[in-house]
């Protein structure tokens, strides 16, 4: 596991991972459940660095089924999707606390929204400076440099942003 640059703390069986456990991966995702011969077995929690999780039951390493919950507590249902459809466009945080009063836009689910360093551009899983080409985390870490999708993704939101002023 020191190779990959994940953890595991739990149990064992001749020496293999299998039963209770915690595995950890390099990316922060964090596994708590069952595992069988080194793979998630049974049932287990996946949870992400943006605290979304999926609860599974697994076999062999595959997800049989489960249900993955948004940061925010919103579920996801393959069915029947309701949320942020053609009818109605408002954020989960909106629909579970009501709208602002008008003149005041809620621009993302987060409430209050994330505070944008100055000149950066919210890319979705960090802050973008077109000035410096890099991509940055939410705690302010590096997290790569930007490529081609990244300044497209930056001029669409310019470009939005300015359709809004």
């Amino acid at each position: 596991m020191e190779v990959t640059g994940s953890t595991y703390f739990g149990d064992y069986v001749h020496g293999r991972i299998e039963g209770k456990g915690r595995y950890t991966l390099p990316t922060e995702t964090k596994y708590n459940g069952t595992m069988k011969d080194g793979m998630f077995h049974g049932k287990g929690t996946l949870y992400f660095p943006n605290r979304s999780k999926y609860e599974g039951i697994w076999d062999c390493g595959i997800s049989k089924e489960g249900k993955y919950t948004f940061a925010d507590g919103l579920e996801f249902k393959d069915k029947k999707w309701h949320y942020c459809d053609g009818y109605d466009r408002r954020f989960y945080t909106e629909i579970c606390s009501g709208l602002k009063p008008a003149g005041i836009s809620q621009l993302t689910n987060l409430d209050p929204p994330r505070t944008i360093p100055q000149g950066c551009y919210d890319c979705g899983d960090g802050f973008y400076n077109p000035n410096t080409r890099v991509v940055i985390d939410y705690k302010l870490r590096f997290l790569r440099n930007a490529g081609v999708t990244t300044e497209e993704v930056a001029a669409a939101l310019i470009q939005i942003a300015l359709k809004l002023q």
